[in-house]
């Protein structure tokens, strides 16, 4: 994989979800990252002090290089394509889609797009636990939203009693089964939840200078506790070799609630020239070979991201992963699922063509 690739994240939600709350959260947390916020919409779309107004082609700085435009769905390729220039050097890319727009069409446009500079960073359903049953009364294609959504976010669940809680997570739950709810009060997630986590080529492992924000973050957090709720990250690193078959099978049944994989896949003898960079979200899959960084020990790091998960069970199940070795002393049947020039083959399925539009992807 040649150069950074920028995640492209589609925030949705029906007027007065949270949307944009959410979206004010994370540009005050983002930690030193560079945001670009694409509002599709029509009319104004307050971001905190400053007004976005919604004027086709407009762009409007939002401060210490985030940008915010305001753009038709027809040109959004387009403004894409400007916002993952080297140049722009922007970290991550948000939509926040109007209330009434398909979410379904803008992350087609985002998966057929031939931009090697970007992939989709995930769907993300924003939802108003207080007002939940009017919603999908006025709006019943909400349902066939929150199905195809990789991230819920039950907002405002504050304002509703925890029994009111439990059954609208169960019907969330039969909507999209599988699918992690993040609960949330004013929009308040956890940034990692829709950024990228922290497993990065070696030459992007410097830490950053701690930022202005980063000293005023006490500033944006309740005396009641932390605003970050419900979500998990497990790291895992392993020097034996990942077997691509049963790898694969992990990634094919992947466990319930689990929402986000990133990292880099050391597949040894299958291809002993290159590692995968490997970039899942919800039931989206990519692989990016890219040769090994010479003088780097051969490692697989990924970083597991996710609402109700058991990190040791997906410990264990990583482990059952490996090639079999007897480097610790305990010998293994070395001819289970031995290397050959079949085995790849599954991998290499969500590779994608970079050399024209549309890629490869785990769909429902």
């Amino acid at each position: 994989m040649s150069g950074k690739q920028i995640p492209v994240v589609v925030l949705t939600g029906f007027l007065g979800s949270g949307k944009t709350t959410l979206l004010n959260h994370l540009l005050r947390r983002r930690a030193g990252r560079r945001i670009a916020v694409v509002v599709n919409d029509f009319g104004a779309i307050e971001i905190d002090a400053m007004t976005v107004a919604g004027q086709v082609g407009s762009t409007v700085s939002l401060g210490d290089g985030c940008l915010c435009c305001a753009v038709d769905a027809s040109e959004l390729d387009g403004y894409l394509e400007r916002l993952s220039r080297p140049a722009a050097r922007i970290d991550v890319i948000v939509i926040e889609a109007s209330g009434l727009a398909e979410p379904q069409e803008l992350v087609r446009m985002i998966l057929a797009g031939d931009n090697p500079r970007t992939v989709y960073g995930g769907l993300v359903g924003v939802v108003d636990a207080a007002e939940f049953d009017a919603t999908r009364q006025r709006h019943p294609e909400i349902d066939r939203h929150l199905a195809l959504a990789d991230l819920v976010v039950l907002n405002k669940t504050d304002r509703v009693a925890e029994p009111e809680r439990q059954r609208i997570l169960s019907v969330l739950g039969g909507l999209g089964p599988g699918t992690p709810v993040v609960p949330a009060v004013y929009g308040r997630i956890d940034p990692e939840l829709l950024l990228d986590p922290a497993v990065r080529p070696a030459e992007e492992t410097k830490a950053r200078q701690l930022s202005f924000e980063d000293l005023r973050e006490d500033e944006h957090t309740e005396h009641d506790g932390h605003p970050h709720t419900a979500y998990e990250s497990v790291s895992y690193t392993a020097r034996t070799p990942m077997n691509p078959r049963r790898l694969m099978d992990f990634l094919d049944s992947r466990t319930e609630g689990l929402y986000r994989i990133k990292g880099f896949v050391d597949f040894g003898a299958a291809d002993p020239a290159n590692r995968y960079a490997v970039h899942a979200v919800g039931r989206f899959l990519r692989f990016y070979p890219e040769p090994w960084p010479r003088g780097e020990e051969r490692l697989t790091q990924v970083v597991l991201i996710g609402s109700g998960i058991d990190g040791d069970a997906l410990r264990k199940e990583l482990e059952a992963c490996r090639e079999p070795s007897d480097a610790a002393g305990t010998r293994e049947d070395a001819s289970r699922d031995p290397a050959d020039d079949r085995s790849m083959w599954g991998v290499l399925r969500y590779v994608p063509d970079l050399s024209g539009p549309g890629s490869p992807d785990r769909s429902p």
